[in-house]
């Protein structure tokens, strides 16, 4: 056989053709998310008395995060299950953990439970919950514009976009008084159109720390049925605001309450610490059973061709807590342990602040509610601090 050249093309490399370059150098870098970045920030930073301030997780006194015992105690009964297996759920999650989440956001005596017209499938945590919501909505809703508040979780307008909802801010905090702009509130809601989807957080809002008043929410109620608006409550607090489950949930009871429909997407992140087991549930209260029913239905075609189904791990913990008395009383004290310990130390901030006469008045600190403080600090501020203050 002849020799050949080095050069014939017989011997070209298989890949000789390809671009040296990458399909994907076109791209740009894109920046950290303003809200996870902090946390990317803290992880790179040496300084031995940094202090995480960004992400909304509960921590100890030496900063790590905190498991609940009873959450421990339920992990070794599912572990020593050896009945339990690793099958796949169904699409709409775990029957049981979605029957206790809608009982303990709608209560144990709801006539919308009683009566089979709530849907409820379990989701990835909080924010797949507003995703699946989202999308359902933007697919099957007469009317796919969604009000949010300003300011709201940073994540709300990029989740209810993708899911394909036109998303519109409506007045909620005022900078002045650092307290609720309800005229504006009002006033926005009221000229938006009817039948408009809007976003309420149920209790603790994020990230202000502002909640209407009692009197104040009967007024949005009030003004929300005359519009025929439809509530979407973002339930990520629960329990984890006052410490008492059912008073953070009474909102929500009030909305549900004679036939209103709406939408709530609930989390076990903060008030159970389940944050990366990813355990929540979006609930749908309709007018009747069959509507609910066939909402159910539709619900499943939009999480088929997105994941599938939910992990098992995460919802059985949550259903083995909620369904054991001792076990759920348990959690009732560890989680008003940490809702008691944030307001406390609530005060001991504007206790600290006010004894060094820091300029300004920071009352807002103890009249706000939940993980978070609304400081108005803006960019410079909070950069000068970053860079000074957490060295030795």
């Amino acid at each position: 056989m002849d020799s050949l050249h080095p050069n014939d093309d017989i011997l070209a490399s298989p890949t000789s053709g390809l671009r040296a370059d990458s399909v994907f150098a076109h791209l740009h870098r894109s920046p950290e998310d303003p809200i996870l970045g902090v946390t990317v920030a803290y992880n790179k930073d040496p300084s031995p008395v940094k202090l995480n301030v960004g992400v909304g997780a509960y921590r100890t006194d030496e900063g790590k995060p905190l498991v609940l015992n009873v959450v421990r105690q339920a992990e070794q009964k599912l572990v020593n299950d050896r009945s339990r297996v690793k099958e796949y759920l169904p699409i709409v999650g775990l029957a049981e953990f979605n029957k206790l989440s809608a009982k303990l956001l709608l209560g144990a005596d709801s006539p919308a439970i009683q009566e089979n017209r709530v849907t409820t499938v379990q989701c990835l945590s909080g924010t797949g919950s507003l995703r699946i919501g989202g999308e359902f909505l933007a697919r099957h809703y007469h009317q796919p514009t969604i009000y949010i508040p300003q300011p709201t979780w940073g994540n709300h307008p990029k989740v209810f976009a993708r899911a394909g909802l036109s998303v519109k801010a409506y007045r909620y905090y005022d900078p002045a008084t650092r307290g609720l702009n309800f005229q504006g509130l009002l006033e926005d809601l009221g000229s938006a159109p009817s039948g408009a989807i809007v976003l309420l957080h149920a209790c603790a809002h994020n990230p202000t720390g502002v909640d209407p008043t009692i009197q104040q929410w009967d007024q949005i109620g009030q003004l929300m049925r005359s519009k025929g608006l439809l509530p979407f409550f973002d339930n990520a607090y629960q329990g984890f605001a006052s410490g008492d489950l059912d008073a953070d949930a009474q909102y929500v009871r009030m909305f549900a309450a004679n036939g209103g429909e709406c939408l709530v997407a609930q989390s076990y992140a903060k008030n159970m610490g389940l944050y990366g087991e990813r355990v929540g549930a979006l609930s749908i209260v309709c007018k009747t059973a069959d509507v609910a029913s066939r909402v159910e239905s539709q619900l499943k075609l939009v999480i088929r061709p997105m994941y599938s189904d939910p992990p098992i791990h995460g919802a059985s913990i949550a259903a083995t807590i909620l369904k054991d008395r001792a076990m759920y009383d348990e959690w009732t004290i560890e989680l008003k342990a940490m809702a008691d310990r944030i307001i406390s130390m609530r005060q001991q901030l504007f206790d600290a602040l006010r004894a060094r006469g820091t300029p300004g008045d920071w009352s807002h600190v103890i009249k706000q509610i939940g993980m978070f403080t609304f400081t108005e600090l803006n960019s410079e501020q909070v950069a000068f601090m970053t860079r000074e203050y957490h060295h030795i």
